[in-house]
This record gives C-alpha cells, structure tokens and sequence, in this order.
C-alpha cells in the first residue's frame, strides 16, 4: 500500500526523502542505523522507518553526524546532487565531495545530539516452570550500547539460574563491557573487561583485561565483519576444594559478524580465542551469537547461544560449558 504525503503540511525542520517507487516523506530524519532511516513526521503518531536501500534521494541542509563504509566519521551537511539522486554532497573540512548514497551506513541528527539519542538497550527474558521437583528456570540476556561521534561504549549481560527441591540452586552468568575508539579507514582501538562465572567449570569468577587493536573488513547497511587482536589479562577464582586462584597473560584474537536489515530478522556471532602466554599448551575460546526476530512495537523474540572452552580446566572440572536461551524483549533504540 503506497503511503500518501502532503506537501502543504508544515514541519520545523522539512527533509524529504524520495523513495524509489516515487513517494516522497517530508519530516525530519532523526537517524540512519542497521540500514533502516527513521522520520519523524508531524502528521504521523509514529516515526517512518524506511529501509536504506529503497531510497533514491535525499534533501535536506541540515547538519548530520554521518558515518561511511570506509568507517569515516563526518558532521556534516547531507544535500543531495540534483544531477545525479544516487548521490550527496558532504563538506568534508571544508571541501564538498560527492558520495554515493550507499557509501552512507550511519546518520544521527547533529541538532538534536544528546545521551538518549545516542543510547541504545534491549532487555530479554525466558521462564520455565515443571511441577515435577517444582524445577523452575529464570534467564535473562541483555545488551547495551552509547555511540559517541569516534568512539562506543557498549555491553552484555547473559545469566541463567535454576532453582529444584532438595538440590542446590545452579547459576550461571556472564557479562562484558567494550570500549572502541575509531581510527581511520575502518581501523579502531579497544579496551574491554570480561566476566564469567559458571558451575559447570567451577568458576567462582573468571575477570579478563584485554586491550588491543581492530578493523572492520566490511561495513555497509547490511552487515559488518571484523577482527581484533592484541593483550589479555587472566584472573581466576574457583569453588574447587582448594579454592584455588589463578593469574596469566594471554594473546587473543577475535572475530565479530553482524548481518541485519534482513526483513524482520538480524544475526550477531562473535568468537574470541585465548592462547596462553604464561601457561604452556592453554587455550580458551569463548562464542556467543545471537538470532533475533523482531515484533511489532520494539518487541522481539531471540534465541542466544553461549559456550566457553578451556583446555586446562581446575582438577575435577569440566572443559566447556554452554547454555542456549530462547527469551522475549524489549529494545530501546
């Protein structure tokens, strides 16, 4: 069904958007983000999300926090080339270049730059019950992210706890908090902190320091894959009968693969190894990826895979440990 717009309507800040079938949206963009373009419009109650790829052309001379496929980062006016609607004009410090519509992957309104605007979260949760032994499963997993103009903050948390007559309460969870700062050409440098506790491998805490460097190999509107390498700092504290603790220095290499903008559904993996530095012949490995399916309303269902390897376990430990959680949620976006 082809939207109907009315040119009379007066908006504050009028941008227009020319899609490919020949409608036309005039509001005011607010942001560009997994190849879907938000407006907000004054005679809408809700905001047109509109895929990436279905637009041919853009107006408007407002000023953008505007990110490109070779991962620059500009602010900058957005003012589409009236000979050529595949194309933009970017004053680029000072000097007015012409890119292609498609080398845009990120857009935020510069006027309207606050924390909540640049703040994203999602929140899932799952529940099972079985009256046999009263056996009752709780799980969460969670994700938040701030994108500043060249750097990001962003974070996980993931646990499971199940509670069963006559048998003690298992839990298992795991977070991570990872800081980015972008460089040139896709390049980035990172900080992180990992954290890890499990029965499975009787970790009390597992805490991992790692800093180090990036690229993104690909980055467009639809997907991004890349790696980091660098430095990690091991701690570990086991509920083994010795209660023993254990420090070393690693390497590690990661990979990251995001694919989205794929109708209703998005896919995120990542994979870290560890190869010991201080400890002969260790190896972890850590995996995590995520299938979201989304809902109407910022509601999503998601199932999360979660597993973790160490080739030198505690005495009377296991070497890996998994979950697979299928949770219901809510983003903020």
């Amino acid at each position: 069904m082809a939207l109907v717009f009315f040119p009379i309507i007066s908006f504050a800040q009028n941008d227009t958007i020319i899609l490919k079938n020949k409608d036309r949206v005039i509001g005011e963009i607010k942001d560009l983000t997994k190849g879907v373009l938000t407006v907000e419009t004054s005679y809408s109650d809700s905001d047109f999300k509109i895929e990436w790829l279905n637009i041919k052309q853009i107006i408007s001379d407002r000023n953008f926090l505007i990110t490109l496929s070779n991962g620059e980062r500009l602010n900058s006016t957005f003012i589409a080339n009236p000979k050529d609607s595949a194309q933009v004009t970017i004053n680029n410090n000072g000097k007015e270049v012409q890119l292609a519509l498609a080398e845009v992957t990120f857009i935020k309104t510069a006027a309207k730059d606050n924390f909540f605007s640049r703040f994203k979260a999602s929140l899932s949760v799952g529940y099972n019950f079985t009256k046999s032994q009263n056996l009752s499963q709780f799980t969460v997993r969670s994700t938040m992210e701030y994108t500043a103009n060249n750097w990001s903050l962003s974070g996980a948390y993931n646990s499971v706890r199940s509670k069963q007559t006559n048998v003690e309460e298992l839990q298992r969870s795991d977070g991570n908090i990872t800081f980015k700062d972008y460089l040139k050409k896709n390049w980035y440098a990172l900080a992180s902190a990992d954290f890890l506790s499990n029965e499975e491998q009787k970790l009390k805490l597992r805490t991992t320091l790692k800093g180090g460097i990036g690229k993104y190999f690909v980055y467009t509107n639809k997907k991004y894959f890349g790696a980091g390498t660098g430095l990690a700092w091991n701690n570990e504290r086991f509920n083994d009968s010795l209660q023993t603790n254990r420090n070393s220095l690693e390497a590690f290499i990661g990979l990251e693969l995001n694919l989205f903008d794929f109708e209703d559904i998005s896919l995120l993996s990542k994979v870290t190894a560890y190869p010991s530095l201080t400890e002969s012949n260790r190896i972890r490995t850590d995996f995590s990826t995520d299938f979201k399916y989304d809902l109407p309303l910022d509601f999503f269902l998601k199932l999360g895979i979660t597993y973790n390897f160490d080739s030198k376990p505690v005495e009377g430990a296991s070497k890996d440990d998994y979950i697979i959680q299928t949770t219901f949620g809510w983003e903020l976006d």
